[in-house]
């Protein structure tokens, strides 16, 4: 009997099952229910109750809370793709009157407005959202409490400020615009604003009984870009794979990657937690590894979805709770889970199709000074460079038409790489943005900024 790649052994199923049997009785969970994803698809799904023979399946709505906001944020990358606005515009070009126009779409993407996290009047979460009708009561008078763009610090208001911005470009409510281009796209179909039956209701559990009391289910009203949302874990685990690989009928690949970039600058706290934030998406680093994806939580809920895309496996955690389960914990075990015991398995390697001498004759080893580096010509057409050794700076780079590369990631993205050759078309060295790479530490043929000492390498008498 063979057994499809995509299967998951029985051990790492059991496996699973033990990690969200755990949290639901360890939190205290009137119920749980987890799936995950591997190659675009979901390969597990598990679900705790308290009711006996009553287990949720793929199906059951729950509130996600702020994994809303990824889908606000999709929405948002989408009118910069068709270029209807640029993240660095300020808010007040294409939504005036807020009070807080001087933030940039990116600024509010990534949290670094400067805005409160919380609207002021009442609790919002448990309050109707007829109380916030307008913006202006979602802000309040003083939106503001730090610098614009100097300090990550969330913000519900944000999001709720991005919401309206789609509903002006677009001309109608975010819901429709939500449900046209995102939810109808993707099959989404058990993802709503409202809640639609099976779905599960939110309790409050004691903390030092174990005795419930329901939650208040409150339509946010102008806050519902922010955390209005009921989904399945069906549905978020498709959700996921979106946000893993891309869907050209929604966000391409480049632009999903975008989302899961960091692009907040991290308070102290959070370089040691290994956590920040990208556009619409937490960013952390766990057990060795890079998870991207959001939590979320509102009275009687709690959310998380998380996606490691060098493992290509992700995780849902829903619970209808308010609090009790480290739902973010669960995701990121279940990942670990099948990372560790399932390992990817890579592509063949297969060799390039067609590669140009101008191109091979970069392959090899270069200098920075007396760092020993390695350039490599890829099968996917790209230049990787990396220290031939230990730590240090590490890049691919884009072929350019003129001959020039441009480096994609890390400290010499957007950095110019050029080949500068002799008169009889050799290369003579590498120009990396003004730093200069030889093929012998301080080649005497090359310029070496500063010179080299005439008398060359020595001893110590």
């Amino acid at each position: 009997m063979t057994t499809s790649e995509a299967e998951l052994l029985p051990s790492t199923r059991r496996a699973l099952v033990h990690r969200i049997a755990v949290a639901q009785a360890e939190g205290r969970a009137p119920s749980l229910v987890a799936a995950v994803v591997r190659g675009g698809r979901t390969v597990w799904h598990g679900s705790r109750s308290s009711v006996d023979g009553h287990g949720p399946d793929v199906n059951v709505q729950y509130r996600i809370g702020s994994i809303t906001k990824t889908f606000t944020a999709v929405l948002v990358l989408r009118l910069r793709d068709e270029g209807l606005l640029d993240l660095g515009d300020a808010l007040e070009k294409h939504l005036p009157g807020t009070g807080a126009g001087e933030a940039t779409i990116a600024e509010l993407l990534a949290h670094t407005a400067g805005l409160a996290a919380e609207s002021p009047g009442p609790w919002w979460e448990r309050t109707p959202g007829s109380l916030r009708p307008e913006l202006s009561d979602v802000l309040g008078e003083q939106p503001f409490l730090h610098p614009v763009g100097r300090t990550h610090h969330y913000s519900n208001p944000g999001y709720t400020l991005l919401g309206a911005l789609v509903e002006e470009l677009r001309g109608a409510p975010w819901e429709d615009v939500l449900r046209r281009e995102v939810l109808e796209p993707l099959g989404l179909h058990r993802t709503s604003v409202q809640p639609q039956a099976p779905h599960a209701g939110g309790w409050a559990v004691h903390p030092w009984a174990d005795a419930l009391l329901p939650e208040p289910l409150e339509d946010l009203g102008r806050m519902a870009p922010a955390g209005q949302l009921w989904s399945t874990t069906g549905d978020l685990a498709r959700f996921a794979a979106f946000l893993a690989g891309g869907d050209q009928r929604v966000l391409s690949a480049d632009s999903v990657r975008e989302m899961r970039t960091p692009s907040a600058p991290a308070a102290a706290a959070e370089v040691s937690d290994g956590v920040t934030y990208g556009l619409g998406m937490q960013i952390q680093h766990r057990d060795g590894r890079l998870l991207a994806g959001h939590s979320g939580s509102l009275p009687g809920f709690l959310a998380n979805l998380v996606i490691s895309v060098e493992d290509d496996v992700a995780a849902v955690v829903l619970t209808n709770c308010t609090s009790g389960p480290l739902v973010g914990a669960v995701g990121a075990d279940l990942v670990r889970i099948v990372a560790e015991a399932e390992p990817r398995i890579p592509e063949p390697w297969r060799p390039l199709r067609d590669v140009e001498p101008e191109v091979l004759e970069l392959a090899g080893p270069w200098y920075w000074g007396t760092n020993a580096f390695a350039l490599r010509v890829t099968a996917d057409g790209l230049l990787s460079l990396g220290p031939l050794s230990g730590p240090g700076r590490r890049a691919r780079f884009r072929a350019n038409p003129d001959g020039t590369w441009t480096g994609l990631e890390g400290y010499y993205a957007g950095e110019p790489l050029r080949p500068v050759r002799r008169s009889d078309g050799s290369v003579s060295h590498l120009d990396l943005g003004s730093f200069v790479f030889t093929r012998e530490p301080y080649d005497t043929e090359a310029p070496v900024p500063g010179g080299v000492d005439p008398e060359g390498w020595r001893g110590i008498g």
